[in-house]
């Protein structure tokens, strides 16, 4: 007799696919219910995760948690100007999710394990294994485990008839959703390999992207973007629309040198348009409407909010209580901003909002409203300290 039933978190890709004959094979499980969850990828690949899950697997879930992932994930990454080592985050944000979706599956399939194809040197493992073990399940990791290779994964896909979209020439690791794009593996993991076109499917190369530049606006409301030139919209659909406009303009392509959680360096090559324009324009908002000190401060709770979520620790009370106070900042965040989008890049062109705290009178160099001779008393005192320790520095000079 088996161990019974353990539910996979289930992609349809080459790594969650060879685990389902895996779990049985090496670890006499009697039942794989495998869990797609559609968290904004493509159509078709979902519909491949569906039709392999069922295909391959005793059971098969596909959940649509979009518009959950938009609302619980990516509004409150905006708020927080989410992004790690200069990247809008994406595949950290949806990792959480997607566990525990799984994870009420296997409650409902009373399994008593959860099984993932994340290896051993990346930072998804970290991600799914802190959500599991919290729900007090066992986590079963085949690719980890077994110390498997991508070229052993692929010849034990096709002596098993698992159809998988990847090549021994072209061995791409990618994951979607709708914030972001990840591409990896392959000679990708050479640093100084220069990625191929054909690895970016969100966005054009800068250099072929319209030569007119095209003009937007997005408006915000409580930190979050609720329209886009004026039409209201669900946060899931401006964030396709905003993909799609953003990226025939090149806009949202980042290959870098990252630094994973493990410690490892890393290639990473991303997608992110609309992730790159709504944090742009979500940025030069809260310039506007919030006070010096506030965002001074804002700032170091965005990277810390940021390391937690990229960790995938959503449960560690620290992000809630950073969450609490960017929510608070976020009440004066309404307004609209002016962008234009051309070959590659995202401007600024100007910025309105009902909460600013900018007069043009008082700054203007027009403008008598202040008294410009008060600031000949604040001048006498500014950096006092720092010219008394120059003169003693020229005392002990001499």
């Amino acid at each position: 007799m088996g161990k019974g039933t353990i539910v996979l978190a289930y992609s349809g890709g080459l790594d969650t696919s060879i685990c389902i004959p895996l779990l049985k094979e090496r670890y006499n499980y009697d039942r794989v219910v495998t869990v797609a969850v559609n968290v904004g990828q493509r159509d078709e690949e979902i519909d491949i995760a569906t039709e392999k899950g069922k295909k391959l697997s005793d059971r098969h879930y596909t959940i649509d948690a979009r518009e959950k992932f938009v609302k619980e994930h990516i509004f409150p990454a905006i708020k927080a100007n989410g992004s790690y080592e200069g990247y809008p985050m994406g595949t950290s944000l949806a990792r959480p999710l997607i566990a525990e979706e799984v994870v009420k599956v296997a409650k409902k399939e009373g399994a008593t394990a959860i099984g993932h194809g994340c290896t051993g040197k990346g930072n998804d493992q970290l991600r799914f294994d802190v959500i599991i073990r919290g729900a007090g399940l066992e986590v079963v990791a085949p690719i980890r485990e077994l110390n498997l290779t991508r070229d052993w994964e692929i010849d034990y896909a096709k002596k098993h008839k698992i159809p998988v979209p990847v090549k021994k020439d072209k061995p791409w690791s990618m994951d979607e959703n709708c914030w972001s794009r990840s591409i990896e593996g392959g000679e990708l993991e050479d640093p100084a390999y220069h990625p191929p076109e054909e690895i970016y499917l969100w966005t054009v190369s800068p250099e072929k992207a319209p030569a007119k530049p095209e003009k937007l606006n997005i408006e915000f409301k409580g930190g979050i973007p609720v329209a886009l030139n004026g039409k209201k919209m669900t946060g899931y659909a401006l964030i396709q629309k905003l993909n799609q406009l953003a990226g025939e303009h090149g806009i949202g392509r980042n290959d870098m040198i990252e630094d994973r959680i493990l410690g490892l360096k890393a290639r990473e090559n991303y997608e992110h348009p609309a992730a790159t324009v709504i944090i742009a324009a979500h940025h030069d908002l809260e310039a506007l409407v919030l006070t010096r000190q506030e965002l001074v401060f804002k700032r170091m709770v965005d990277d810390k909010w940021s390391e937690l979520a990229y960790k995938g620790l959503v449960y560690e009370p620290l992000y809630s209580a950073l969450n609490a106070f960017i929510d608070t900042t976020q009440q004066r965040v309404n307004g609209k901003v002016d962008l234009e989008l051309f070959k590659g890049s995202v401007r600024v062109l100007g910025r309105s909002s009902p909460c600013a705290i900018y007069s043009s009178d008082l700054v203007s160099f027009d403008s008598a409203s202040i008294d410009q001779c008060h600031a000949i008393g604040v001048s006498h005192y500014f950096g006092l300290q720092a010219r008394m320790v120059k003169q003693l520095q020229k005392k002990k000079a001499r």
